[in-house]
């Protein structure tokens, strides 16, 4: 470790201590408890790490280097890092511009060139190669890349005291992946789908900080859903209605006060409610509970509308011998006029998708053709050779795709009519996992292209009657080192997928715009289905187990299940 990065450990390690210190009362003994609840608007308080200042006599490289590493405080609009930059750079340096993450600080590589002798240069260029796996863009907004090096260059000259400092230098900052997280904190910018019955997350990434309440309200009223998501979501605020003041203040109920320009006194009680319970979505990570809309310091009150919750459900599907149902407390409970039809089939069943209400099933069977079972009634909805599992939308469509055709993704009412010509995936060659979201406005799938295996979004494209129309352009959201084998939704904004590298079996829980973590799943795992919360995800092993997902371990269940299901959205 350079005495650079020894450093910056050091100030890091010691604000760390300073900040416990200063924590009185810290348990360390009871029960572990369990995690927030999904409404609950607690957070934990930020901790900021402390980068070191210029040292004297500072080489070209080193400056580079502590600028580098400077990033990981953002205090005062990273401070620190300006001191590294010539006064001129300083003030114009504009580092919320975005983020290049990489994927270790320790795999950098500097190159440094001074003109004329090293002791008596004046000044000089650094270059730096970076392995680069991420970006985030100035609206805050992630998208991960397939690890291409860049490279990112500087000029540098030494100034009245002799020490160098960087002349010039793009807008942005550089981290490390695992910096990233303890720099940046996630939220969701929250929109309506086209139908103002739903709410649809936009995944974004800001530093953490106190005033994030105002950053979000400021990106919800100004800025624009992430082009990718456009398509298929719409905001209740108007183009001219804007923030009076760049200050949203919070109060100590948890109650944000919005002073919004004089326009808004114009705008009808449905528009407020819509704006008001957008807002309030928006801000419940920030540890807001209640949004007030002021002009001119009058309460415009407005009301809240009325939004239709993402499907909670409560246990895994599962199919055996004999039985079919939700398996919940040792008990699987059967679905009227579909469970008794499926247990007839029960040998040949490959896949199930229980649509919302438990009234109707998409099943799959070892021929390949896809079902859909309702009132008693088994009705063939797709035929056609190498189809995927199918995946029912919360509007009761039934998605089907062959593996090796996926422009040819068709959506089917529940009557066994098509909707065809989706304009799906348009530069995949194949397609493997897809899974419509808990809000029917997006759609992951797994496909390939350009030889490589990604992971997947776009935008589900509907008209006035909730009928698909097209896809929105696909957004990359992981790059995959296997072959999935499932493919799941959990909660609003992540996805757990099941990866067969060749050696073992892996979930890989992967935010839709962030970032996502690997996970040893259990021996001779087959399938995998979702929930609305981690805690939720099963897995199904090729003897027929079923686990839970406990934290960090699977817990074992129950034994000689057949298949396990998936609910609509999940």
């Amino acid at each position: 470790m350079s005495l650079r990065r020894r450093r910056a450990a050091i100030a890091a390690l010691t604000a760390l201590a300073v900040a416990l210190t200063a924590c009185a009362g810290l348990p360390t003994s009871g029960d572990v408890g369990v995690g927030l609840a999904r409404d609950d608007v607690a957070l934990p308080p930020d901790i900021s790490q402390i980068a070191a200042e210029p040292l004297e006599g500072a080489s070209p490289e080193q400056i580079v280097e502590g600028f580098l590493d400077a990033a990981l405080t953002p205090t005062d609009g990273w401070k620190i890092a300006r001191e590294f930059l010539a006064p001129e750079l300083a003030a114009t340096w504009r580092p919320s511009i975005g983020v290049t993450i990489d994927s270790s600080a320790a795999a950098r590589e500097f190159n440094a060139e001074v003109v004329g002798d090293q002791d008596e240069a004046e000044r000089g260029k650094v270059r730096v190669l970076l392995d680069q796996v991420a970006r985030v863009d100035e609206r805050g907004a992630y998208t991960e890349l397939s690890g291409d090096q860049s490279v990112a260059s500087f000029e540098v000259a030494r100034n009245d005291e002799g020490e160098w400092r960087i002349m010039t230098a793009a807008d942005g900052i550089v981290l490390d992946a695992e910096a990233f997280t303890q720099v940046y904190r996630q939220y969701s910018l929250q929109y309506y789908d086209q139908s103002w019955t739903r709410l649809v997350p936009d995944v974004r990434w800001y530093p953490r900080r106190m005033q994030i309440a105002t950053t979000l309200t400021q990106s919800l009223l100004s800025g624009a859903p992430s082009e990718w998501l456009l398509p298929a979501v719409r905001s209740a605020f108007p183009s001219d209605v804007s923030l009076v003041r760049d200050a949203v203040p919070v109060s100590e109920d948890k109650v944000a006060t919005v002073e919004l320009t004089s326009t808004a006194l114009t705008l009808e009680a449905t528009q407020l409610a819509r704006m008001r319970t957008q807002l309030e979505a928006t801000l419940q990570r920030a540890g807001v509970s209640e949004v007030r809309f002021t002009v001119n310091g009058r309460d415009l009150n407005a009301g809240r509308a009325t939004v239709e919750a993402d499907p909670v459900t409560t246990g895994a599907v599962v199919l055996t011998e004999s039985e079919f149902g939700t398996y919940l407390g040792d008990e699987i409970t059967s679905y009227d006029g579909v469970s008794a039809e499926i247990v007839e089939l029960a040998s040949s069943v490959r896949a199930i998708d229980m649509a919302q209400g438990n009234t109707r099933a998409s099943v799959q069977l070892d021929t390949g053709a896809v079902y859909t079972i309702a009132d008693g009634n088994v009705d063939e909805l797709d035929a056609r050779a190498g189809l995927i599992a199918p995946s029912i939308d919360p509007y009761g469509y039934t998605w089907t795709v062959p593996a090796g055709a996926p422009q040819e993704l068709i959506a089917w009412e529940p009557n066994v009519t098509a909707v065809t010509d989706l304009n799906a995936f348009p530069e995949a060659s194949s397609i493997s996992q897809l899974r419509v979201g808990p809000d029917g406005a997006r759609v992951a799938a797994v496909v390939t292209r350009g030889g490589q295996r990604w992971v997947v979004a776009a935008a589900i494209v509907r008209d006035e009657n909730q009928v698909p129309v097209e896809l929105g352009p696909t957004h990359p959201v992981a790059q995959l080192s296997g072959k999935a084998i499932g493919l799941s939704w959990v909660g609003s904004d992540a996805l757990s997928v099941l990866i067969d590298d060749g050696e073992s079996r892996l979930v890989l829980t992967q935010g839709v715009g962030g970032p996502g973590a690997r996970a040893a799943a259990p021996e001779g795992a087959r399938s995998i289905s979702g929930g609305a919360l981690s805690s939720a995800v099963r897995i199904l092993n090729d003897k027929g187990v079923l686990f839970a997902q406990r934290g960090s371990t699977w817990q074992r269940g129950l034994t000689d299940v057949l298949v396990l299901g998936t609910h609509a959205g999940q």
